[in-house]
């Protein structure tokens, strides 16, 4: 089996795929993939999604009871999250920019990502929020080899028709990554338990 991509050719008499099935796609596999995972690959996308991360001098929105978790139906972020330090030494929080909301700010400078990110958390945490002291965000969509994030998704009708091809050897190619994994997908968690059938599977193959 030899495998091809980004420029690199590697020949191997067994090897380990642990990439998302949409960017798994951009590997060049002699002698091809079987259809089934050919087509499975072609039918499941990566979200949009970016994480966007203000810290503060201090996680002030405690001190109004506030949890730093809140869900809103418009701006920017949708979802965010307190990732505020066990000490506190410093408050953080971070927001998910999601779908429809993502593709809109995928071309955006970084400082009108920075302005849609900050209004988000303005809104939903008062003006204090406007102020941090830095901020960072990733967006996943621009990365080569991730394509979005933060999960492949597999529209209505894919696993039923193309489900058995997810994990299914290809002759020497084993596939690992969150998506194959039974339990949750999307998630580290998700990724290790993958990664131990794997090793279980291509321990029994040899």
């Amino acid at each position: 089996m030899t495998v091809e991509a980004d420029g690199i050719t590697v020949t191997a008499r067994r090897a380990v795929v642990a990439m998302s099935p949409a960017i798994a796609a951009k590997i060049h596999f002699t002698p091809g993939l079987p259809a089934s995972r050919a087509q499975l690959a072609q039918r499941y996308p990566m979200g949009s999604i970016a994480k966007f991360v203000a810290v503060y001098d201090r996680p002030f929105w405690r001190d109004e009871g506030l949890t730093g978790q809140a869900v809103a139906d418009s701006g920017a972020i949708d979802a965010t999250f307190d990732n505020t330090p066990p000490d506190a030494s410093r408050g953080v929080l971070m927001g998910f920019v999601n779908q429809s909301n993502m593709r809109r700010l995928d071309a955006a400078s970084p400082d009108a990502v920075r302005a849609a990110g900050l209004d988000s958390f303005g809104k939903l945490f008062g003006e204090k929020a406007k102020s941090p002291v830095r901020t960072a965000f990733q967006r996943w969509d621009n990365e080569v080899w991730s394509g979005g994030g933060p999960v492949g998704v597999a529209p209505p009708g894919v696993l039923t028709d193309f489900g058995e091809a997810l994990r299914a050897p290809c002759g020497p190619v084993h596939w690992a990554g969150t998506e194959t994994s039974g339990h949750w997908t999307g998630y580290m968690d998700g990724a290790v338990r993958s990664g131990e059938r794997v090793a279980k599977e291509v321990d029994a193959a040899l």
